[in-house]
């Protein structure tokens, strides 16, 4: 049995409620809505507060804005990550592209935040390929912006470590969410519930087009308590063995217990 939850920092986190087979995982989920295909949102509080949040719980990590790739380069393509190994992003038909800050591409997307960026990986969840992620090695946690997605009807799910993980996205229907912008990010409870790849799906069987951007992963080395010394991605330093002992002990991040 997992020790009971010990963090009261678990109050102030952007958390969404999630079923999953076999495995529990901690949650973190904004959304910040939009309507428009040709203007992108000016800001995304909700969506950063979940990414605050969810980056508390680490330490060392670095996370892809996707900036510094070359545009049109496509899948496969492989990112390394200090202290996580490689992360490697495939199907979907997932390419860079880039629009000037401030811009979509015309159909929602476009790169976070808007006003100062502009490349994202865009590619498709579900349909005829399914967008994959694979790990060189065990990962304890993962964040990422989705923009434009469920903006014809498709509600994102994760598949990991053989079950699903639903991303609470507003459902729209005929373009009526077109550039609304999500962030979504999980944490291991215990290290049984590390994997090594994510697969995105959609409810709509011809999927759905979006911007994938500033993707962070985590291993069970770099997760932490917040508010503890060494601990927030701004902090080089590791937490120490003690607090690491503690993460390990059950992460400590979660209103639930799994027995």
């Amino acid at each position: 049995m997992f020790r009971k939850p010990l963090l009261s920092a678990l109050a102030v986190a952007s958390l969404a409620a999630t079923s999953f087979s076999a495995h529990a995982y901690q949650t973190f989920f904004g959304e910040d809505a939009n309507g428009s295909a040709s203007v992108p949102l000016a800001s995304t509080p909700n969506s950063n507060s979940a990414q605050a949040s969810f980056l508390s719980f680490l330490t060392g990590v670095g996370t892809e804005t996707f900036e510094t790739q070359t545009t049109g380069a496509s899948a496969p393509l492989i990112l390394t990550f200090p202290g996580a190994g490689t992360a490697t992003l495939s199907g979907g038909s997932g390419s860079v592209q880039a629009v000037a800050p401030g811009t979509t591409n015309g159909a929602g997307r476009y790169s976070i935040p808007s006003a100062s960026s502009s490349k994202y990986w865009e590619v498709s969840a579900g349909g005829g390929g399914n967008f994959t992620i694979t790990f060189s090695q065990s990962i304890a946690a993962l964040g990422f912006y989705g923009i434009d997605i469920g903006d014809f009807g498709g509600q994102l799910t994760l598949g990991i470590n053989g079950g699903s993980l639903t991303v609470p996205n507003t459902v729209g229907s005929s373009g009526s969410t077109d550039g609304s912008v999500l962030f979504y990010g999980l944490i291991a409870e215990n290290v049984g519930e590390e994997f090594t790849s994510v697969t995105f799906n959609t409810t709509t069987g011809q999927g759905d087009v979006f911007a994938f951007d500033d993707f962070t992963i985590g291993t069970v080395e770099q997760v932490c308590v917040p508010g503890t010394p060494g601990c927030g991605p701004t902090v080089p330093e590791p937490a120490t063995l003690a607090l690491l002992g503690l993460a390990l002990a059950g992460f400590g991040v979660s209103r639930k217990r799994k027995i």
